[in-house]
């Protein structure tokens, strides 16, 4: 979002008033991980408050300086220590004796079922790294990885978390040419994949779009990837260079389980993680190594409440996005949880698959996205009321804000009308969830975030940087640096603090890019992103990279997207397009324009609906009003058109509203 940017008025109506509460289980209070005492004292003294979170890991050198905000909104964390995040996930919980606990429990979706220990994994991630070693890579090299939900993933990123090479973990959805444009930016010398993985019950590839991209970063961009080790998961043939392709069950299980673990300092980088921009390149997220593992750990510790000799947790996530790296490898593996991975998609092979997986492994704590619970919904009750889910203790929301009927349907049909929702907010740029209830202190209310969490500054502001009072809306700021967060845009300071710090630069804020309320209680409600990024299915995505996707086919001359109200999804891609007068009409070329965007961008960025139209809404200056797009999108009146170049095109696309193509 710009710096000048405002925040449409209608986004502060969404906000219900909400009565209903929900106080934590006696038995969770009792034996809470963090009381309410947390929040005095992380107020008394932040820097001492997370000094004592950092002591939870195992530091080779301690830290000399808690922060550094000498230079901000550059920020340095923990400096002088030094620390490795692989030998904090799982060496000194071999080293306490705890190598026989099982680490994770993975679940294909074909069914088969692999249980590795903490021991197993610390020879399987010494194995990984001396092999991406003999494959040249060293301390600072950057690898990409682009696998499906298997072990080989964790044990991926936590090999180069153990070497010093920064990774890049690539949503396996993802088409070549965004692997691609990943690839260069952060320069990859290496990329891990697999031949291929599973999805609803099919086999679907993955080292083929790693070929394609390879090629593209190096014809297009003269980048080239010197290897590519690969993963046999389905069995699928794959086009092989002997130059450039190593089988992973060659390279890694010949590779020797001993390795010695070097400490780096707490400022080295861990990751660069891409996330969509408005202006369509994709923002390489730097975190980096000490800072980060401490706000993953500690808040995955407090929200979840977590006892790691007891619980069995599982997150949904893939690891392609921030929640798979924060509350899957870790956090989770930091605080020497028990976890399940599944591969697969909920409904495959049967609509109860997730529950299945739940009773078979007696899941305790369970961590998804509003959009899978809404689904669920849709599906009934009756599913998971044939499974066991009496083990749960826990539930947690992730993505985009839960709606209150959502929320008390997974609390009541999946909890048993026992469990605590936490419903948590953060992003990729935050590393950690910055807004949430704590489980054993917050009465919870369907719907809201809550408040900050210890350590954790959060506001809701006006145009102005000035606190809004309860009851009002405005746009939800960050107050005070916090150890996870994203040190810079990967090779662009400048943009780095334009997108995070100029709207609100005279207070110091980070602006989160999002709107939110506060209710009448103070209690923060988020509502959604107030620039031109969606939020569907929980994964952001830019409408300039969808526009542009579509624009690039032959029959476009124009396209503006809009993200619509979706039950399922939170939003969904809607486009309005204009065809060249060369172009076919019709159905089929809607089709295909779907199509297309799948194959450019990827599945998730499909649009559910696209409108062939004459013109688009535009101001006098040339601007798209995409808030009238959103009216017809979602099927309401249309707002004012006054400030329109010509405010009868609103009529002629509402008119041809009802010819839509949508799934």
């Amino acid at each position: 979002m710009t710096a000048g940017a405002t925040m449409p008025d209608e986004t502060l109506s969404n906000l219900m008033h909400e009565t209903r509460r929900f106080a934590p289980p006696a038995d969770l209070v009792a034996a809470a991980n963090v009381t309410a005492a947390a929040y005095d004292e992380s107020a008394a003294d932040q820097e001492a408050f997370w000094a004592t979170q950092a002591r939870r890991l195992d530091w080779d050198t301690d830290f000399t300086r808690v922060l550094d905000w000498d230079n901000p909104p550059f920020a340095k964390w923990f400096t002088g220590g030094r620390i490795n995040a692989a030998y904090n996930c799982v060496d000194r919980h071999v080293a306490a004796g705890r190598g026989d606990q099982v680490a994770l429990h993975f679940v294909g979706e074909p069914g088969d079922t692999r249980d590795v220990t903490y021991a197993q994994l610390q020879d399987e991630v010494s194995q990984a790294a001396n092999a991406l070693a003999a494959l040249g890579v060293t301390t600072g090299d950057r690898v990409a990885i682009y696998l499906p939900m298997i072990p080989e993933a964790v044990i991926a990123m936590l090999a180069c978390a153990r070497l010093g090479a920064p990774h890049t973990v690539v949503f396996g959805g993802f088409s070549s040419d965004a692997l691609a444009s990943r690839i260069t930016d952060c320069g990859a010398k290496v990329v891990i994949t697999a031949d291929g993985g599973y999805r609803r019950g099919a086999p679907s590839a993955l080292k083929p779009a790693v070929d394609e991209a390879r090629a593209k970063a190096a014809d297009r961009d003269g980048h080239r990837v010197e290897r590519v080790l690969v993963v046999r998961r389905t069995g699928q043939e794959v086009a092989w260079d002997d130059d450039v392709d190593v089988w992973w069950h060659g390279a890694v299980a010949s590779a020797s389980t001993e390795h010695q673990c070097e400490f780096f300092d707490a400022e080295h980088p861990l990751f660069v993680m891409y996330t969509s921009g408005t202006t369509g390149k994709p923002k390489g997220i730097l975190h980096t190594t000490g800072g980060y593992l401490v706000g993953a750990a500690y808040t995955h510790h407090a929200v979840f409440d977590l006892k790691p000799e007891t619980d069995v947790y599982w997150c949904t996530a893939d690891i392609g996005w921030i929640t798979g790296h924060s509350y899957i490898t870790y956090g989770p593996l930091a605080n020497g949880v028990t976890q399940v991975i599944y591969e697969g998609t909920p409904d495959s092979p049967h609509k109860g698959r997730w529950w299945e997986i739940i009773q078979q492994y007696g899941v305790t704590i369970f961590y998804t996205a509003p959009t899978a619970i809404r689904t669920f919904m849709k599906w009934g009750r009756d599913i998971p009321g044939e499974f066991d889910l009496s083990s749960l203790r826990l539930l947690g929301s992730v993505g985009e804000p839960i709606n209150p009927e959502a929320y008390v349907w997974y609390r009541n049909v999946i909890g048993g009308d026992r469990t605590p929702v936490v419903d948590t907010w953060w992003q990729t740029e935050t590393g950690m969830i910055m807004i949430s209830p704590l489980p054993g202190v917050t009465h919870g209310k369907p719907g809201s975030a809550m408040k900050a969490l210890p350590g954790v500054g959060a506001e809701v502001v006006d145009e102005n940087g000035v606190p809004v009072p309860n009851g009002s809306g405005g746009y939800l700021v960050l107050t005070q640096p916090w150890p996870s967060m994203l040190r810079t845009l990967w090779g662009d300071d400048d943009r780095f603090v334009e997108t995070y710090w100029s709207r609100f630069a005279e207070q110091g804020y980070y602006f989160a890019g999002d709107g939110a309320k506060k209710d009448e209680d103070g209690d923060i409600w988020v509502l959604g992103r107030v620039d031109d990024v969606m939020n569907v299915s929980g994964h952001r995505l830019s409408t300039t990279e969808i526009e542009s996707a579509l624009v690039s086919h032959p029959s476009v001359a124009e396209a503006a997207v809009v993200g619509a109200a979706d039950e399922t999804t939170g939003q969904a891609v809607c486009a309005f397009v204009i065809l060249r007068e060369s172009a076919a009409t019709g159905g089929d070329v809607v089709t295909e324009l779907r199509n297309h965007v799948a194959k450019e961008i990827g599945a998730i960025a499909k649009p559910r609906q696209i409108m062939i139209v004459p013109e688009l809404p535009k101001t006098r200056s040339g601007k798209i009003m995409r808030r009238l797009l959103r009216d017809v999108a979602e099927n309401r009146k249309v707002g004012d058109t006054t400030t329109l170049a010509d405010s009868s095109i609103m009529d002629l696309i509402s008119a041809g509203q009802a010819t839509s193509t949508e799934d």
